[in-house]
């Protein structure tokens, strides 16, 4: 397990404004959304437009950050990040309380939103690996994958709750405030950050844009696992609005069932990722990351035989947990490999295009899904989706021993093996 191990100070920093900024977050889930329905009367189309455009549109203009990130000190740029998001969502606040907020405007601060979401993650990788020592990062993803599912556990129903009491404007609020607070907690660390790597030119060239995927692509251990994990991940998101129509309208489940289904489970993120390092001393990391990878992509077609009452709920919280623990323990795992196998002056272009392309492949394959659920039935596109999962452990491919030149000693590399 993780236990207590202390990073230092300056980590604990870092952790409690990823903590604030998370829980934020997650307690306002789908605030836009509500914001959309309840004060502006939107239908299904335009609140499916305004989450897929946040995404999609979001990742379009975030293109020349990961660049731009690379060569800029990265705490300044987070809390940046921060702030921007801040003033954003306090922009609708505002406009909400005078009522003068329009569809056009949440679309707008959607959008800049999901651009200095990518652009934070570019950042706060690259900061993550200067800030502690390599033999700490496993540790230091598990907490914050820890912090993620018990934020995913708490938040949407606590958000539920408040808006149910003082309205659909009140999380935005809550939200807009962690990144504030995020903001002051970045701003309290005092270590030293390296300098960024320089550039060969003083202007952004056209050829800066694509490096992060040439980058990835051209990286023996990064590709399989860049393509593995966007195909997982977007499959994975593509049902849940197809699980919700499957669950309230077909079904019939009560909304708090709904919450318990998908709530609960979320528990095993937290147990799944605090056990990662102790898997990882124990058996290796080539099998946790081989099981875990594996696992993560059965459980999915199981949703295929929900049934109403009793026993469909708890076929779907069984399911769930099973889901979301595989991936408590995969995700710290492969964060950490991640950053490990990435070169100093790389980091922020490569996790900038893998946000890009994750955040356009989710919004692709939520709007595909949702047509085939049209043309068919939401329980048939599920069904789809998880024999798709299945064939994903095929895409991560076996690497064999290599030298790990970090700190310019050898070593084994500490991913060998990704294939069934």
């Amino acid at each position: 397990m993780l236990g207590a191990k202390s990073l230092g100070r300056q980590f604990g920093w870092l952790w409690s404004a990823y903590a604030v900024s998370t829980y934020g977050s997650y307690l306002a889930l789908d605030a836009f959304a509500l914001v959309a329905i309840y004060t502006l009367d939107a239908g299904p189309l335009a609140v499916s437009m305004l989450a897929a455009a946040g995404l999609a549109v979001g990742a379009v203009v975030a293109l020349p950050l990961g660049p731009w990130v690379e060569f800029r000190r990265k705490r300044p740029v987070m809390i940046a990040m921060d702030l921007v998001r801040f003033v954003a969502l306090l922009s609708v606040v505002a406009t909400y309380a005078m009522g003068l907020l329009t569809f056009l405007q949440l679309l707008m601060v959607s959008v800049i939103v999901a651009t200095a979401d990518i652009a934070f993650r570019s950042a706060s990788g690259a900061y993550l690996k200067s800030l502690v020592r390599p033999d700490d990062l496993l540790i230091a993803n598990g907490r914050f994958e820890s912090t993620m599912w018990t934020a995913t556990a708490i938040g949407p129903p606590l958000g539920g709750v408040l808006i149910g009491v003082f309205g659909p404007a009140t999380t935005v609020l809550a939200n807009a405030a962690s990144f504030l607070l995020s903001a002051v907690g970045l701003r309290a660390i005092t270590a030293t950050e390296p300098a960024p790597a320089l550039r060969d030119a003083g202007r952004l060239r056209v050829a800066d844009l694509l490096d992060g995927w040439r980058y990835i692509l051209n990286h023996p251990a990064l590709r399989p696992l860049f393509f593995n994990t966007v195909a997982v991940n977007s499959l994975i998101m593509a049902t849940a609005p197809l699980l919700a129509v499957l669950m309230l309208g077909d079904l019939g489940f009560a909304p708090w069932q709904y919450g318990l289904a998908f709530g609960g489970p979320c528990i095993g993120g937290l147990v799944g990722s605090r056990l990662a390092s102790g898997l990882v001393a124990r058996f290796g990391r080539d099998r946790v990351t081989r099981v875990s990878g594996t696992f993560r992509a059965l459980w999915s077609i199981g949703l295929v035989f929900i049934g109403p009452g009793v026993g469909g709920l708890i076929l779907v919280i069984v399911v769930e947990l099973a889901l979301i623990t595989s991936i408590g323990v995969f995700n710290p795992v492969y964060s950490t490999y991640r950053l490990e196998q990435t070169d100093n002056d790389r980091i922020a272009r490569m996790l900038s295009a893998w946000s890009i392309t994750a955040n356009l492949m989710k919004a692709a394959t939520t709007a595909i899904w949702g047509v085939l659920a049209a043309f068919t039935t939401p329980r048939i596109a599920i069904g789809i989706a998880g024999l798709l999962l299945l064939a994903t452990p095929l895409l991560l491919a076996r690497r064999s021993k290599s030298e790990d030149t970090k700190n310019g000693k050898e070593s084994e590399s500490l991913l060998s093996t990704f294939n069934l």
